[in-house]
């Protein structure tokens, strides 16, 4: 009873002590404010590169040791700062980038709050060194935690040194969260990456322990793209510069084909801020939901610009997260403006105008593969009819006998500029379709590849509300389960009937057989029963309008597998030439809507390494 009275008492000690309200110590305020902050040194660097950013730095050198945790170096040759101003530079909400509420309401630089260089210098030995335009010399103020030492005069050309060593040396606490010297470089790392790619106008610089690791000279976008995410990235990649209602977005997102197991190589900055935005993450997934795997993540550095004053960047201590006005405006932009370009992949199209290109140059000189077609939606009203039917006046047929030669066909130069995919020569095991272009070899896989022909004519009829319907001429039954049937009925009762819509016509004979007596035209080469199974299959377990709203991609790509020309199906010489023609006047043709490519190059020099040609 005596020690639970005890405990009862040291409750209650407890309990009033943590009632009185009392005024925190200023070093203790700079400690709670750095965890937020200055979560490890990647998070320091970040800060301290984005000052030198708005420095006006146009050379940026950064130098770790021990992965930062021993020290942390960054030197620009930004304007510096003044003597008077030096001395507030470690002070708590001191800056010289907004002085009231309407200009943190229209933030156009990178910091702002004046926490950073505070906050890292409460737990760390910290020291600037700075030079100022048109002043004698330079001046040097340092801090131990809490303790800031006096100004002395220092030698150094215009610009800063700030150097952050043993950080969280202090809080032993703190430092203890902190992981191995490899980890924490590789964070550091990524934060430099980032700013490096956000300014291509700016030559870094990166070292650690001593040793080089980095060095971008200032060159245009294009190049510093390829410089830190690697050429593959940069010759996979479309890119894009689209304007809308004061709206800019620009940069290089990877082709479908070029994707990842990971979020790892997805860059978007607001205003030349990096962030990490739910809104703009979900517009960008929409736009490659329909040529992408949904296990794989797309790859792209893009750039949205936008008047300050339409978008919140005080939302966050680490400033990646932003708040837009317009979210429902900004969302339609990013999507429509990747979509776009993912239909269309052409370097053509995209070219920079000579205004933009003073704005922001931008050159993209690389091999553009499945780029070169330019891709435009089909209006073949039946592609089955065209590419199987009656073909003998077909445009760019040689003959009309199977077999792997042209017979002494040679197309014009005009006709091998105008069809990209070239012209076919064989097929293999009745999966592959071989084709020569101006470049070299084109292989192609004819399912994938008819499957999205099929799949975008299927979309563009049913946004047309015209999928024509193909009779059978004699219906086909079969026996179907209660659930098939009461879809099948419910489709019937409906005021806009969803199977007619699809371009079926199904009746129900009895309570256990159902009659499919019309397909769509363009799937007349289908299993009637097989499909209309699958269809039915979509329509009761999402109903009918989610499966013709946010269903209806899945669905059509159902369809559109049904209807693709399988394996071993021998094709011939005319019959690829027309796969071929439609597949360049098909969008986004270069993926089946699984995500898959459809088609690949191999250049002469490629063909040529293969068989050490020259050598």
């Amino acid at each position: 009873m005596q020690v639970k009275l005890q405990c009862i008492s040291s409750i209650d000690t407890s309990i009033e002590k943590y009632m009185q309200i009392r005024l925190l110590p200023d070093q203790l305020i700079s400690q709670i404010a750095a965890g937020e902050v200055v979560e490890r040194p990647a998070s320091a660097l970040k800060e301290l590169l984005e000052n030198s950013l708005d420095a006006g730095s146009t050379e940026i050198q950064v130098s770790l040791m021990q992965g930062g945790i021993k020290q942390l170096r960054v030197t620009d040759n930004g304007g510096g700062i003044a003597q008077d101003d030096l001395a507030m530079a470690l002070t708590r909400h001191a800056t010289s980038k907004i002085a009231s509420l309407e200009d943190l309401e229209s933030v156009a630089s990178l910091g702002f709050r004046g926490e950073a260089l505070a906050s890292i210098a409460s737990v760390s030995r910290t020291a600037i060194l700075s030079r100022a335009q048109a002043t004698k010399h330079a001046w040097r103020i340092a801090s131990e935690g809490s303790d800031i030492k006096p100004l002395e005069p220092a030698a150094l050309d215009v610009g800063t040194i700030v150097e952050v060593d043993d950080l969280y040396f202090n809080t032993p606490a703190r430092r203890k969260f902190l992981k191995t010297e490899t980890t924490e470089f590789g964070h550091c790392e990524e934060a430099f990456s980032r700013i490096a790619l956000s300014r291509p106008d700016v030559a870094f610089m990166l070292q650690h322990n001593g040793r080089a690791l980095s060095r971008f000279s200032i060159s245009e976008p294009s190049k510093r793209f390829s410089e830190v995410l690697g050429a593959e990235f940069a010759a996979e990649s479309i890119y894009i510069d689209e304007f809308a209602a004061g709206l800019r977005l620009w940069g290089m997102a990877a082709k479908p084909t070029f994707n990842r197991n990971s979020r790892d190589m997805q860059y978007v900055y607001v205003n030349g801020r990096f962030v990490r935005d739910k809104l703009i993450a979900h517009a960008i997934r929409q736009a490659y939901q329909d040529v992408l795997h949904h296990e794989r993540h797309p790859a792209f550095v893009l750039f949205l610009e936008l008047d300050p004053n339409l978008v919140d960047v005080n939302v966050h201590p680490a400033k990646t997260e932003v708040r837009f006005r317009d979210g429902q405006a900004i969302h339609r932009f990013i999507f429509h403006s990747l979509h776009k370009a993912l239909a269309t992949p052409t370097g053509a199209s995209s070219a920079v105008t000579a205004g933009q290109a003073q704005h922001n140059p931008f050159s993209a000189p690389y091999p553009a593969y499945q780029s070169q077609i330019n891709l435009v939606a089909n209006e073949s009203p039946n592609f089955y009819q065209k590419l199987f039917g009656d073909i003998q006046n077909t445009a760019l047929q040689p003959n009309r006998d199977k077999g792997v030669s042209l017979q002494g066909f040679e197309p014009s130069f005009a006709e091998k500029q105008e069809f990209p995919l070239g012209f076919a020569v064989a097929q293999i095991h009745g999966v592959y379709v071989l084709a020569q272009n101006t470049q070299g070899l084109v292989v192609v896989d004819m399912h994938a590849a008819h499957e999205r022909i099929m799949y975008e004519q299927l979309k563009n009829a049913l946004d047309a509300k015209t999928v024509a319907m193909q009779p059978l001429l004699i219906p086909v039954s079969f026996n179907a389960d209660k659930l098939e049937v009461a879809a099948v009925h419910e489709a019937l009762a409906s005021g806009d009937n969803s199977l007619q819509q699809l371009g079926f016509d199904i009746a129900i004979l009895s309570p256990t057989t159902l009659a499919v007596r019309a397909v769509p035209a363009i799937l007349q080469e289908a299993d009637a029963v097989t499909l209309a199974r699958d269809v039915l299959r979509d329509l009761r377990e999402f109903g009918a309008s989610r499966a013709l709203t946010e269903r209806r991609n899945e669905l059509l790509g159902t369809m559109a597998c049904h209807a693709a020309v399988r394996a071993n199906r021998s094709l011939t010489i005319p019959e690829m030439n027309a796969l071929l023609r439609d597949m360049e006047a098909t969008e986004r043709s270069g993926q089946c809507n699984h995500g898959r490519p459809t088609w690949f190059q191999v250049s002469m020099q490629d063909l040529d390494k293969m068989f050490m040609r020259g050598k």
